[in-house]
């Protein structure tokens, strides 16, 4: 699946645009990169700027920006209200969807060394990406700002972590991180009362409440050693919090900053903040996401509210989406679109036509006509989905089968472990026709020198190891999808053990599809030995699959000889 990381780098120019254009000019260059927000403030003379995209693709812009922004910031000379040490002054990596925090770390340290070497720049590394845990804390390295850069600088202790440890007075120095995604959500209340929204804020957020002797807003502030307020702790980690009134739309709100998704996800401040509220005497109506968000986040709030109906989660992303805007009302105050507030959605528009969005009747036609192009490896794939969207079908029907209620959650499990092999197969119904095209691509590069000979030889040997391996994938996705329908036609509804029995065929057909793919892709190939290997491992899932469809069909037989 797709890797996407976001990047919010900070430039310390907030008021001439044509400068802020030459540098995101830089980061619309890059293909693969999508530039989303370009936030500038005339007071802080500072901009926040957002794009994604796949790993690679945000590196190389960002190194861009950062390179041009060197170019056309001169720091001597810069005055704004908010800390800054650099022309670009910070600039976070952020895990979007499937990378981990450790891969977008090695990320952020590989863009801090490119910005180092190839722009002699100091680079210092912050947050989960800071080599020295002194240096974790963004305000640490940015202490002194840029007129105490010089002195930090000289100083070993505060050596860089990449580039020069040399003052250049026109750029200053860089602090390149990876933090976790901040989502920007507000819950809105039945209420007009500022007091009580942010009574209810300071229950959740995590600083919590001043600590008073009495249980008043007006009793005494409990005090430490040196003199500081004492904080109560609320009730959510990484969570900011904070009440307001909104005049436009006449009510109170609460104004959240949830710092980590993966601590505290948006399902479970708003479930919080409604317990709150009720046991004020207020109620929560709605509420609205600030900006983006990734899918999963959105994903996740589906299945919770799925669970706490006691309904299954083996549903489609478009029916979990649905059911999280509804239970979060997120088209309380205006309507809620998904293609323009999650973010995988947005960077989808940059892609071409996908096999998968055609209608059946399209995908059909597509395949009959003379394009060699879908072939028998895409509708493997899709055959493969069909087939396990099939065991999928009984576990929901499962989950809901009246007298069954004890049993919802087991066969839940079954559905969504169904889906994540559906949305594979999916994937790799595309997936099979791209690698085709990389392989004609690749047949047509220019051979007319020795170097170009060997480099076209280099790539259509990859590209055939690709087109090989991804119809083996779907052999092995389709076995182990085998696993769902052969549960359900144990243990599922009995009335639609003949629907399982039809998934079993379709992925057989999948597999055995897919194997003749392999088979015909490695014809002319050199490499032997992954050619002796790739084929063993696939003799053995084509037999260990026919062997296990005969033995569900049995099951099915007997079953429907019962009814």
């Amino acid at each position: 699946m797709k890797q996407i990381i976001e990047c919010v780098p900070n430039f310390s120019e907030g008021r001439d645009q044509n400068t802020i254009k030459q540098i995101t000019d830089e980061i619309e260059s890059v293909e693969g990169a999508k530039l989303l927000d370009v936030d500038p403030g005339k007071a802080t003379n500072r901009t926040v700027v957002t794009f994604v995209g796949d790993p690679e693709s945000v590196l190389e812009a960002a190194l861009r920006a950062v390179k041009r922004a060197s170019q056309v910031i001169d720091m001597s000379k810069h005055k704004g209200e908010h800390p800054r040490f650099g022309a670009t002054d910070v600039c976070p990596l952020i895990p979007v969807s499937n990378i981990s925090m450790e891969e977008v770390v090695v990320l952020a340290r590989k863009l801090a060394e490119r910005i180092g070497k190839e722009l002699g720049i100091p680079v210092y590394c912050y947050e989960n990406a800071a080599l020295d845990k002194k240096r974790k804390n963004l305000a640490s390295v940015r202490s002194g700002e840029y007129e105490g850069l010089k002195e930090k600088l000289a100083d070993p202790e505060w050596k860089p972590d990449f580039g020069p440890a040399k003052f250049i007075p026109r750029t200053g120095a860089v602090a390149v991180g990876a933090r976790d995604f901040l989502v920007a959500y507000n819950i809105n209340l039945n209420t007009a009362s500022t007091r009580r929204a942010n009574a209810i804020a300071f229950d959740v957020r995590e600083r919590g409440r001043v600590k008073r002797k009495e249980k008043s807003l007006t009793g005494e502030v409990i005090k430490d050693e040196n003199g500081d307020p004492v904080y109560e702790p609320g009730l959510l980690k990484a969570v900011k919090a904070i009440g307001w009134y909104i005049k436009e739309y006449g009510i109170a709100q609460i104004s959240i900053n949830l710092t980590n998704i993966n601590i505290t996800p948006i399902h479970i401040a708003f479930d919080e903040v409604c317990k709150r509220a009720d046991a004020r005497g207020v109620r929560v109506t709605g509420s609205e996401l600030v900006g983006l968000v990734p899918l999963k986040a959105m994903l996740d709030a589906g299945r919770y509210f799925l669970k706490k109906q006691q309904r299954s989660v083996g549903v489609s992303d478009k029916e979990l989406i649905k059911i999280a805007v509804k239970s979060l009302g997120l088209d309380d105050l205006y309507e809620f679109k998904p293609q323009e507030k999650i973010i995988e959605y947005m960077i989808a528009e940059q892609d071409t036509e996908k096999l998968i969005d055609l209608t059946v009747e399209d995908f059909m036609h597509e395949t009959a006509s003379e394009s060699p192009a879908p072939g028998g490896g895409s509708v493997s794939a899709y055959i493969g989905a069909l087939g396990t969207s099939l065991g999928t079908m009984v576990a929901n029907l499962s989950a809901h089968k009246r007298g069954w209620d004890e049993r919802w959650e087991e066969f839940s499990d079954w559905a969504d472990k169904g889906k994540k092999y559906q949305d594979e197969l999916l994937h790799l119904v595309d997936e099979d026709t791209i690698a085709f095209n990389r392989i004609m691509e690749a047949y047509g590069l220019p051979k007319s020198t020795s170097d170009e000979r060997n480099e076209r030889d280099k790539v259509i040997l990859e590209a055939t190891k690709q087109a090989i391996l991804t119809p083996f994938r779907v052999m092995e996705v389709a076995y182990d999808a085998l696993e769902v329908i052969h549960a359900m036609v144990e243990t599922g509804n009995p009335n639609s053990v003949s629907d399982a029995g039809v998934g079993a065929l379709a992925v057989r057909s999948a597999v055995m599809g897919s194997y003749l793919n392999v088979k015909i892709n490695m014809q002319g190939l050199n490499d032997k030995s992954f050619k002796e290997e790739i084929t063993g491992k696939a003799n053995e899932i084509e037999s260990k699959t026919i062997a296990e469809v005969d033995r569900i069909l049995k099951v099915v037989n007997n079953k429907i000889r019962q009814l």
